[in-house]
């Protein structure tokens, strides 16, 4: 069974119910490493060339303080002359603890922060997933949703609520909105009652979704009633309910097909080297005094070289 990603209560009013998020999809896409043609694990590193030139004045987020020379706003210092041949670049790889977070800013400037500055606004993990309003799920379009888990009774003793919460929303045709932080992250939730179980879907937030009409403008365009009724047809010709195993990732199939066909490298037997000629000369002596011996004959010898 999958392990919960979030423990803590649900509650709508006065009623709080103790319950466990789990992830109701289950991504299979087919993962690689990365490796040589030999089979060795190709690793990333972290590392800096020293010739890069710096950002903007603006890139540190300790501008401004005691010991800066510039003030944030300074101009950019003028270019240098570069040599037109090139120049070895030097690699300086960083440590992990040495990193900071960059930000670009709109205006083209980059401003970083470290992990005590992002850490100090960081919201905490929440416990409870207070239901704020009851909507009509009609309202909410499809593109809002992000990621779906299942709500589930945390102890025998949260199955009475948690059954009491399901069937008073299957039968007001409700759906709540609530907000918490899972791990460090915001989000707004939407919890929809299904057949048997609550299903707790993450949300964009409203600035996250883009207008449609940033990219297609139709309001000129126009449709033939003829055109479309013949389009209205072919809809209802094609019509048929909806059946997800009638659809499946052919990709991941045909890349699973080819893993299933090759030969793990652990298995791959070791290719057999070319004795050196002076071996070959050697094992063939061998063989001619067994020969002879066999034979009760005296080996001729071989001259060397």
């Amino acid at each position: 069974m999958p392990i919960a990603v979030w423990t803590g209560t649900l509650s709508f009013g006065l009623v709080t119910i103790a319950v466990k998020l789990y992830p109701a999809t289950q991504p299979k896409d087919v993962r690689f490493h990365l490796m040589d043609r030999e089979g060795r694990r190709v690793r990333y590193r972290r590392i800096v060339e020293e010739d890069e030139p710096p950002p903007p004045r603006a890139w540190t987020a300790r501008a401004g303080a005691a010991g800066d020379d510039e003030p944030i706003d300074a101009p950019d210092p003028a270019p240098r002359a570069r040599s037109s041949a090139p120049s070895p670049r030097s690699e300086t790889e960083v440590a992990f603890d040495e990193l900071v977070r960059g930000y670009e800013t709109d205006e083209g400037r980059t401003v970083t922060l470290t992990s005590e500055e992002i850490e100090a606004v960081r919201p905490q993990r929440s416990r409870t997933i207070a239901v704020e309003d009851f909507v009509e799920l009609a309202d909410i379009d499809p593109v809002s949703f992000e990621k779906t888990y299942y709500v589930v009774p945390a102890n025998r003793d949260a199955e009475q609520p948690y059954v009491l919460l399901l069937r008073a929303m299957q039968q007001a045709g409700r759906i709540g909105i609530g907000r918490f932080v899972l791990r460090t992250k915001p989000h707004l939730v939407a919890i929809r009652p299904m057949a048997q179980a609550l299903a707790l879907h993450t949300l964009y937030f409203g600035d996250e979704v883009r207008e449609p009409r940033s990219f297609v403008d139709v309001s000129g365009a126009q449709v033939d009633e003829r055109q479309l009724e013949l389009a209205i047809s072919l809809i209802e010709m094609l019509k048929t309910d909806w059946n997800p195993a009638a659809y499946s990732d052919t990709y991941r199939e045909d890349l699973l097909r080819i893993i299933a066909e090759k030969q793990p490298l652990e298995e791959a037997e070791p290719r057999a080297e070319r004795p050196p000629a002076q071996v070959e000369e050697l094992m063939r002596a061998l063989r001619e005094s067994v020969e002879a011996a066999k034979q009760g004959k005296k080996p001729r010898r071989r001259e060397a070289g």
